[in-house]
Formats: C-alpha cells, structure tokens, sequence
C-alpha cells in the first residue's frame, strides 16, 4: 500500500494536484495541515482515496481535528500539524505523543523542512511543505510483509 503524505500546501493547488499526479499508486493521501482548502479539494475530488487531513496554525476557524490516528495494513499512524508540539524546537514532544498513541508512524508538518527518520521503533516524516519553488511531498509504502519504507521527494 503507498501512502502520499502532503503538508504545508498554503492555497497551491496547483503543486498539489501536480504531487497526486505523480503518486496515482497512493490509496491514501495524507495533508498535515496548512491548506484546509486544498483538503477540501482532495475530499471532494478524489472520492476514490482515503483522505486524512489535519488543521494547521494557519488554517483559522477550521473544524478539521488537531489529529489524526488511524490504521492501515496494521500499521498505527499518527498525525498531526506539529504547532501544537513545538515541532520547529525539536521532536522531543512531538514523537512522545505519537508512542503514547502507539504509533507506528509519525507524520507532522509544520516546519517546511522534509525529514525522514527511524528511532527506536518509530518511523517520522514530515513531507516539507507541497508549495513554491521548493515544493515536496513524502510517500510512505508499507509492503505485504508490514515492512514500511518512507521516502521524500522534490515536486518537480
């Protein structure tokens, strides 16, 4: 199963839908906040896809949730924007939540900055932001053998 993980999109449409494109495969897609509009877009446009979308601290008035824990091929996924976890001073509190949750998989925004890691059991990534001349995203493949590999690409 592939896994498109978005974030950070701030009203670029355009460098989203380019990232979907380009992941056709993903079953899931994931946005980590900033673009509740471009989330709108992804429910209402790809009724074939499980959408997971959290709200960021620029997404003002929104009723999407601060996060998400959801399952998939038996691997437990946490998301979340990474404000609320002072993402952009470390991961310390950010990746406490996520074990306490029993997550498998960390997936957080926030900074604009791509990242993946493994530590002790837990994968993270944070896709970077899906917007502007650096735009990227993060796609997480978790194999029939439950193996999980997570990579992050440049929008081109």
């Amino acid at each position: 199963m592939r896994i498109l993980v978005v974030s950070d999109t701030h009203g670029d449409l355009r460098s989203l839908i380019k990232a979907v494109d380009a992941q056709r495969k993903a079953e899931i897609i994931v946005h980590c906040g900033d673009g509740e509009e471009q989330q709108r877009f992804l429910k209402d446009n790809y009724k074939d896809k499980m959408i997971v979308a959290v709200r960021g601290n620029c997404d003002w008035n929104s009723f999407f949730p601060s996060k998400e824990i959801f399952k998939a091929c038996g691997k437990t996924i946490f998301v979340t924007h990474g404000h609320l976890y002072d993402a952009k001073s470390g991961l310390y509190r950010i990746t406490s939540a996520a074990r306490e949750a029993g997550a498998d998989i960390l997936l957080f925004g926030h900074t604009h900055m791509p990242l993946t890691l493994y530590e002790d059991g837990l994968y993270i990534m944070n896709p970077g932001s899906c917007h502007g001349y650096y735009a990227s995203y993060g796609i997480i493949d978790i194999t029939d053998k439950g193996e999980i590999v997570t990579n992050t690409v440049a929008l081109k």
